[in-house]
């Protein structure tokens, strides 16, 4: 590097001063000494002083645009920076709205200016801070199946809205046992990715169709057709009779075709587990505490998480090159399409106009802790109720969220019990009384002379050597409480008498 610079320096004076023949020859020379490109070594000839003409990076509004990335990016639930980008306009303007957000002008212009690879660059450094299948079950409703058309990926076209795919998560914890658990019933509209979910405390056809009947009611628009795999409680005459006496087109996916359903089967992992995490839930409690987060949550989704959707796909060889629109809600892709009438958009826009965002969010994680602490300890504590005190506060952590790393209390890794039970059987069991004679009347007797009593004692059952080490941790052990009872000996008398008047 210093042979080039040095190669520059004695050659700039040279081609600046010399003809249009004599330049060509000297570049000529320069290009084949440096193997630098011909039009970068004009430039770096001509240049009469390198880096002066640099732009210096303004730190202080680059750390805001940084920090308001951060505090949007944790307000959106951490999505990446393609979505963010489609939902940065909407997030600022709806957290400006509520009072959860002062801009700088200059900040606010950048911000709404940055690319999606941008976006992942400056918040690389706060994500690298955050640190067998299931065999299907048989049973009967083999001439119902029949009697339900199947549809395939390739068979959706472009419906209308409210054609939904459907599909059960069991929350077992793991491998699949013995049990009744708590399922989550989740619907996914193709034309949108309009996505609901219920909790269900068990999986039964009749609480299949109480879901259906709530999603209903909650839709901003009308349900046209479910399409759900084999499984038994889907195939079942409940659930025919209700979709035809409603009108629903009903039909299926191929068996062990798990792509027919793939945009159910996404959200599944996108919102399901990404919400509710992979902790065992089971009962009415554990129910309850599930249908209150997706009560906090269904429009946190639909209305400020942008997603993909498939535009074209083409198969070259192996390969297979996807395009996908650009990300858009789930109420985007509603008052965009043209097939749903004026007063439903009318209505989504004033509902969004009313949304907090920041307070839709700190409801998700007030019912996740719940959750939480169902999962690990199987009953939940008691829930203060939220405070506009408590908005401030979570709104000013959200800036530092990433510090703590796993934000999602569902998500958090459950401390481990603390071993304290015996894995193998104690060999001093029977002996103990006569060491602890010994010990009693020699207290500074070492292990291993107490183990060679033993030895010369009983030598078929100790043999000196495999068990000296356990000895020798019982005998500490027994030093340690003859202390206590040394230093703390006459209060623990004190206590007693206390307790006894």
């Amino acid at each position: 590097m210093e042979t080039r610079k040095e190669l520059v320096e004695a050659l700039r004076g040279r081609y600046r001063s010399a003809g249009q023949p004599e330049k060509t020859k000297i570049l000529d020379e320069f290009v084949a000494l440096t193997g630098y490109h011909r039009k970068h070594a004009v430039r770096v000839l001509r240049d009469d002083a390198p880096g002066a003409g640099t732009r210096a990076r303004n730190r202080l509004y680059d750390e805001a645009v940084r920090q308001a990335l951060t505090v949007l990016w944790e307000a959106a639930d951490r999505v990446c920076g393609k979505r963010l980008k489609a939902l940065i306009p909407m997030l600022v303007d709806a957290m400006e709205r509520h009072g959860h957000l002062d801009l700088d002008p200059v900040v606010k212009t950048k911000v709404l200016q940055v690319s999606a690879a941008t976006i992942d660059r400056a918040l690389a450094g706060t994500r690298s801070h955050i640190d067998g299948k299931r065999r299907r079950r048989t049973g009967v409703g083999a001439a119902i199946r029949r009697s339900i058309p199947v549809r395939t990926f390739a068979d959706w076209r472009d419906p209308a809205p409210g054609f939904f795919e459907v599909d059960m998560v069991e929350h077992c914890g793991g491998p699949k046992t013995d049990g009744d658990y708590v399922h989550t019933l989740t619907l996914t509209d193709i034309a949108t990715g309009w996505t609901e979910c219920v909790a269900m405390r068990i999986r039964d056809q009749m609480l299949v169709i109480e879901a259906l009947e709530k999603v209903t009611a909650d839709l901003p628009f009308e349900m046209l057709g479910i399409d759900s795999d084999n499984d038994s409680t889907f195939m079942s005459q409940a659930v025919f009779d209700y979709c035809k006496g409603r009108g629903l087109d009903q039909t299926r996916s191929r068996p062990y075709k798990k792509n027919d359903q793939a945009w159910v089967e996404q959200k599944n992992g996108a919102v399901v587990r990404r919400l509710v995490g992979y902790g065992r839930l089971s009962g009415r409690e554990a129910t309850k505490a599930l249908a209150q987060l997706y009560a906090s949550s269904r429009l946190y989704i639909n209305f400020f998480q942008p997603s993909f959707k498939l535009k074209s796909k083409m198969r070259d060889g192996a390969r297979v090159h996807k395009t996908y629109f650009a990300p858009a809600t789930p109420c985007e892709r509603l008052i965009a399409h043209s097939g749903v009438e004026p007063a439903i958009k009318e209505k989504l826009a004033a509902q969004f106009k009313r949304l907090d965002p920041v307070r839709l969010l700190q409801e998700i994680r007030s019912a996740q802790q719940t959750l939480g602490e169902i999962a690990a300890h199987g009953a939940p504590m008691e829930v203060v109720p939220r405070s506009a005190a408590d908005l401030s506060s979570f709104l000013r952590s959200l800036a530092s969220a990433w510090t703590e790393g796993e934000v999602r209390p569902t998500h958090r890794k459950q401390p481990n019990a603390k071993h304290w039970w015996r894995t193998r059987a104690d060999p001093f069991a029977d002996a103990w009384p006569v060491i602890e004679g010994w010990l009693i009347a020699e207290p500074s007797i070492a292990a291993k002379a107490l183990m060679e009593r033993l030895v010369a004692m009983v030598p078929e059952i100790y043999d000196g050597k495999a068990q000296l080490r356990t000895l020798q941790r019982r005998v500490k052990a027994w030093r340690s409480e003859r202390v206590t009872e040394m230093v703390l000996g006459g209060l623990r008398t004190a206590n007693e008498a206390t307790v006894e008047a």
